[in-house]
């Protein structure tokens, strides 16, 4: 993941983040939970925010899928030989 999506530890403390959101999206979250404390939570809301960060994880869940594919592969093809 690129590190312009990832906060830094301190930010993360600073705006309160929860550790379990602590990813390569972290970047994001951060003003998405600003818009959401500023509006209330309001769903309809901060959409901008919510779909970049969406994009984000699903973006870093098919990086993930396609390299535990890869290293299947390659388990299979060692098993092989």
């Amino acid at each position: 993941m690129s590190s312009s999506t990832s906060a830094s530890q301190e930010e993360l403390k600073a705006q309160r983040v929860p550790v379990q959101w602590r990813d390569g999206c972290s970047a994001l979250v951060i003003p998405l939970n600003v818009c959401r404390r500023k509006s209330l939570y309001m769903p309809w809301e901060c959409d901008h925010e919510r779909h970049a960060y969406e994009k984000c994880q699903y973006d870093d869940y098919l990086r993930r899928m396609k390299e535990a594919v890869k290293l299947k592969l390659a388990a299979a093809e060692a098993a092989d030989s």
